[in-house]
C-alpha cells in the first residue's frame, strides 16, 4: 500500500513538473512570437497607433482651422 502511495505522489510530482515545463515553453513561444512579429512590423516601417492618432487629431484640427477660415474668408470677400 505504501508503495502505490509512492508511486502516486512520483506521478503527481512528474505531472506538476511537466506542467511547469509546459507553462514555461508557452511563455517562451509567445515572447518569441511577439519580438517576431514586431521584427517584421520595424521592416515594415510601421507606425505605432499613438503616432496615427496623433496625427489624425493634427489632421482634423487643421480641417477645421481651414473651413474656418475659408467662412471668414468669404465674409469678407461679401463686405
Amino acid at each position: 500500500m505504501k508503495e502505490k502511495a509512492e508511486i502516486i505522489d512520483d506521478i503527481a510530482r512528474l505531472a506538476g513538473g511537466a506542467a511547469g515545463t509546459l507553462n514555461s515553453i508557452r511563455q517562451q513561444i509567445h515572447n518569441d512570437v511577439k519580438a517576431r512579429v514586431e521584427e517584421v512590423a520595424m521592416k515594415m516601417d510601421l507606425v505605432p497607433r499613438e503616432d496615427l492618432d496623433r496625427v489624425e487629431a493634427l489632421l482634423e484640427k487643421a480641417i477645421a482651422d481651414q473651413n474656418d477660415l475659408k467662412q471668414r474668408i468669404e465674409k469678407l470677400e461679401k463686405k
